[in-house]
């Protein structure tokens, strides 16, 4: 444990004015990251004596060993270098507001040639409208269902819509009125995307004219005794007002607006926003967190803003946002989301009226949500503490395994051979850290050797991360290479040049002695900080491969530095020994290892002939249980997938140069690489693309490429010929 007078700044060298501040751990790792309007004074507060502190406060001010800050120029410059730097180094001591769920969203492909209504979830894609989100997929495919009468735009999936094409026939919703069959060329292009807008429209909330306009159009085909056709509108209007009466009206005047209301206690806080668009309640969401930093409802509501709209732009930041109360600085966080909308955006507490009755129903969502969230975890966190305590005792260990990392190998038959490491921090997955590795010391099927070699792997990593910041001082065992250290006829203090055209991380110019202008950082006194006038580099954005030497230090959590309490081996004796024997290589005597054999669920130690058994209903064994499963299925997922991927190569891959799209042109060209490899150079040469050279390396790939086994239906067996690029069908 630190103590924080050890890297408190010196009197006056903290700037009064608006900045970002970080606090980072021994390992220089990002631990939390905060604004201020004056940094002078709120830094001061972490510095007070600690009993005066907020246990959490007290918690996160001794996990650290130096701050540093970033001096802006105005509060919501501050605002977004907070969300950016959260974002980026994802800091253990700040709040963060995770989905309970994927919420699914009803998208429009308005980037495609025929656009097509889907449910999706996940992260937003550029030339998609989303409207939602919803609280069950199923209230979506109920609504698009009922619009598909006025409305029939194309639901089918790619595949669907080429093979109809092909055959001239389209699917059963063409043949019942609920989709237009663009594939058919029932309607045109242009036909088929006036339907898709209308279905944007009526989605985003201008109802009444389409309504109106149906309305209109059944009156006229009654006095044309077009009775039929009147049948249809009329069932056409009752649908669309079904599909409106599953949002009921709950603002009159057609508000845009989002409410946002938070229920909290000591422990945790949930968040809950209805999305009210027209008048109308479009979707709704939640989340729960711990409250990991002393915070108060302020704090919570600026966190979940920044959450809520940090990736968003345009019509996806409302007119108005309600909220149960005002961040602490209202008119940055106002302009922020201005700046995001494009135009301007009230933020404002509801005082009367029905806005304020439905903050009241928001408010109510979010203390049932926590409730809900304290039954099913009322037992959580003591079950996962006595879990881990379970775990320490029966191995023996000084301290609960804070932090376990688990291995797996897979392979079919020796072929593609991988490993996996999963990372669960205090009892829980921390799937940011997962890793995953190719074996490549041997070919053919050995666990133990394979276990061995990914141990030794990872933790070299981890030497080379303790080399570098001088906490190694032992010399490892000459058994396991370690790579030395950095150079260190580098001159102390400096830093290269950023490269031309790049821009430069947020550590961006030290200022000399006594100055802190804007756009400066300014280290603690513990911290390494750039020679004066240099400049530092910027975060590296490229992901280095995990035997590569490790990159400079920018606080974000590193692949393979920080070492586990416990390693735990899928397997039994003979893996558990040869992960030990990695270690011991390596010179590495402070981390426990132990393996979980499948069969009767033994726990097994190094240089123990009998294995340790745990009770069935034991919480450390459940908790061990899901850490060998987890890795497990991480490395078959990986194994699966580089099969998979090895199953569809084809003999065009072996052509240097030649991308993914010349390699569709030349099979679509000839239909097939057994086509394709009984053509002739001059008859390669006609597809567009390819010149010369490259019809001649396609012609000598393919004929020395080994002629494919070919595949076998298993139900029939007959012998499937190839007809695609490469792969068997």
């Amino acid at each position: 444990m630190a103590d924080p007078s050890s890297y408190r700044p010196k009197p006056g060298q903290i700037p009064d004015s608006p900045g970002v501040y970080k606090f980072r751990d021994e390992h220089r790792r990002v631990i939390y990251v905060g604004k201020a309007k004056n940094l002078r004074q709120r830094l001061a507060n972490y510095f007070q004596d600690l009993a005066a502190l907020h246990p959490r406060t007290r918690t996160m001010v001794t996990t650290a060993a130096s701050v540093e800050w970033t001096v802006v120029s105005t509060e919501v410059e501050a605002l977004q270098l907070e969300y950016s730097w959260i974002k980026e180094f994802d800091p253990r001591f700040n709040v963060k507001y995770r989905d309970d769920k994927s919420y699914p969203y009803l998208a429009v492909t308005l980037g495609e040639e025929f656009p097509r209504v889907q449910v999706m979830r996940g992260a937003k894609k550029k030339g998609v409208r989303y409207f939602g989100p919803y609280g069950h997929a199923w209230a979506i495919r109920e609504t698009v269902d009922l619009m598909l009468r006025v409305f029939p735009v194309r639901t089918c999936s790619a595949g669907v819509f080429k093979n109809a094409a092909r055959t001239g026939r389209p699917c059963l919703l063409g043949y019942i009125g609920k989709c237009s069959a663009p594939c058919v060329g029932r309607v045109t292009p242009e036909e088929h995307r006036e339907l898709a807008d209308d279905f944007c429209d009526f989605m985003a909330g201008r109802t009444g004219t389409y309504i109106r306009r149906l309305e209109k159009d059944m009156m006229a085909a009654a006095e044309d005794m077009e009775y039929e056709r009147a049948a249809r509108l009329r069932d056409d209007v009752e649908a669309l007002k079904r599909a409106m009466e599953k949002s009921a009206v709950v603002l009159a005047d057609a508000t845009d607006a989002d409410l946002i209301a938070v229920a909290e206690d000591e422990l945790e806080a949930a968040v809950q926003i209805f999305h009210v668009r027209g008048g109308r309640v479009r979707g709704q969401r939640g989340w729960v967190t711990d409250k990991v930093e002393n915070v108060d409802t302020s704090g919570l509501v600026e966190h979940a803003l920044q959450q809520l709209y940090g990736e968003e732009t345009g019509d996806s930041v409302p007119k108005e946002v309600l909220v149960p109360a005002l961040p602490e600085d209202p008119d940055a966080v106002s302009q922020w989301l201005a700046g995001r909308r494009g135009s301007q955006v009230s933020l404002r507490i509801p005082q009367r009226g029905d806005k304020k009755d439905l903050m009241a129903t928001v408010q109510r969502n979010a203390l049932q949500a926590l409730g809900l969230h304290k039954t099913k975890r009322a037992s959580d966190l003591t079950t996962r503490s006595r879990a881990l305590e379970e775990i320490a005792q029966a191995l023996g260990l000084d301290t609960a395994p804070l932090r376990i990392e688990c291995f797996d190998i897979s392979h079919l038959q020796g072929d593609d051979v991988v490993a996996s490491m999963v990372v669960f921090e205090d009892g829980l997955a921390r799937k940011s850290e997962y890793r995953r590795f190719q074996i490549k010391g041997f070919e053919g099927q050995d666990d133990v050797r394979s276990m061995h070699e990914v141990i030794g792997r990872r933790f070299k990593r981890y030497l080379q991360e303790k080399e570098r910041t001088g906490e190694w001082e032992e010399t490892p065992a000459p058994t396991g290479p370690v790579p030395a250290p950095q150079d260190a006829g580098t001159v102390p203090g400096t830093a290269p040049a950023t490269a031309p055209g790049t821009a430069p991380g947020p550590d961006t110019i030290a200022p000399g002695p006594g100055t802190a202008g804007p756009g400066t950082t300014v280290p603690g006194p513990d911290s390494t900080a750039p020679a004066p006038g240099t400049i530092a580099p910027g975060p590296d954005l490229t992901v280095p491969d995990p035997d590569a030497e490790p990159r400079e230090d920018d606080g974000r959590p590193k692949r393979f530095a920080y070492p586990p309490q416990l390693v735990v081996v899928d397997g039994g004796q003979p893996q558990v020994a040869a992960a030990k024997r990695a270690l011991d290589e390596l010179g590495i005597d402070d981390i426990a290892v132990c393996g979980l054999a499948k069969r009767l669920e033994e726990v097994w130690l190094p240089d123990d002939d009998d294995p340790v058994v745990l009770p069935r209903s034991s919480e450390g064994l459940y908790l061990l249980q899901r850490v060998r499963d987890e890795a497990h299925r991480f490395a078959i997922t990986y194994q699966r997938a580089k099969r998979a991927k090895r199953i569809r190569s084809s003999p065009l891959d072996a052509v240097a140069g030649l991308g993914e799209t010349r390699k569709q042109a030349l099979i679509k060209h000839f239909g097939s690489v057994k086509k394709l490899k009984q053509a002739t150079i001059d008859e390669i040469c006609e597809v567009p693309g390819i010149g010369r050279r490259t019809a001649e390396s396609v012609a000598v790939a393919l004929a020395s490429a080994a002629p494919a086994t070919p595949a076998v239906n298993t139900a029939t067996g007959e012998i499937i010929e190839e007809d695609d690029g490469g792969s068997t069908t």
